[in-house]
């Protein structure tokens, strides 16, 4: 192969790895969104929280990388089920300042307390042998642990779209996200299903969490320091759409790593500028409502 055409695959990988971090990590968010127009700043919170259970796992009670993540995200999910039921409940229908306040509250919460149990040093994991080193395709060897994060967010995109587009419950929801009051006026109990679908983000926000500290490491302003990361996914793709925020998630994971190759003082400056531009010509986003 070229030297051109080896940088363009190893952009193309390490983008599409980075992609499925963001689609996994924001779906969620995305999804509870659009269906309630609840202003969730909280949500690097649960993903930051997985991480942390991720850890705990598998350095204090020895359990293997990859169940310890189904573990953190059925933790995690019912976990925040409480968290919707006592708090977020009670301001569906507050100002977006007032759901801003108490989200964002959270979150620096959640900071202060898993500092004080973990401390600031960023945490790693132990990876089992078939996640290290690399992984040979013919033409070229790539990271192991890449190739499985792109495996993990194939599985994901297949049966959450199957979950959606395929099942009763996500028909109530899709139903939902689009006029919320007629899926009322029919039966559809919106507020169990924002329950579950809030419960099933939460989730996949923490094994986005547990994921990502192999990737960028972990520490407790990991809460914050990439929630504006999951925002823009969420406004680019379009609320409560899942193929907008895969597509956005796509978008900006491999033009960010390709900007990064060619311009490494650039920073964060493609991330930004692909959401100026798409929301300049689409305010709603890829596919978001008008």
């Amino acid at each position: 192969m070229s030297h051109f055409a080896i940088i363009a695959v190893s952009i193309l990988f390490d983008g599409l790895a980075y992609a499925m971090f963001l689609f996994i990590t924001s779906v969620g968010l995305s999804v509870t969104m659009g269906l309630m127009g609840f202003v969730n700043l909280a949500h690097g919170a649960f993903a930051m929280a997985g991480g942390y259970v991720v850890v705990s796992l598998t350095r204090s009670y020895g359990i293997d990388f990859v169940p310890s993540l189904l573990i953190a995200g059925v933790v995690i999910g019912l976990i925040s089920i409480r968290f919707e039921r006592r708090l977020y409940r009670q301001l569906y229908k507050a100002t977006d300042l007032e759901q801003v306040l108490l989200t964002i509250g959270l979150a620096f919460m959640a900071i202060a307390a898993f500092t004080y149990f973990y401390g600031p040093i960023p945490k790693s994991v132990p990876l089992p042998d078939w996640l290290q080193g690399d992984v040979n395709l013919g033409f070229r060897s790539f990271p192991s642990y890449r190739a499985f994060l792109i495996a993990v967010g194939a599985v994901l995109i297949a049966v959450l779209w199957y979950a959606f587009e395929k099942t009763n419950v996500g028909a109530k929801i899709r139903a939902a996200v689009d006029n919320r009051r007629m899926a009322e006026s029919v039966g559809i109990n919106v507020d169990l299903l924002f329950t579950l679908t809030f419960a099933l983000g939460s989730a996949l926000a923490a094994m986005g969490g547990g994921l990502a500290i192999q990737l960028f490491g972990l520490t407790p302003s990991f809460a914050v320091l990439y929630l504006v990361l999951f925002l823009i996914v969420v406004a680019v793709g379009g609320m409560g759409s899942l193929k907008g925020t895969l597509l956005a998630a796509l978008a900006i994971g491999i033009i960010d790593t390709a900007g990064k190759y060619a311009f490494p003082v650039a920073g964060n400056l493609f991330i930004y500028a692909i959401t100026a531009i798409v929301l300049l010509i689409k305010p709603t986003g890829f596919f978001g409502r008008e």
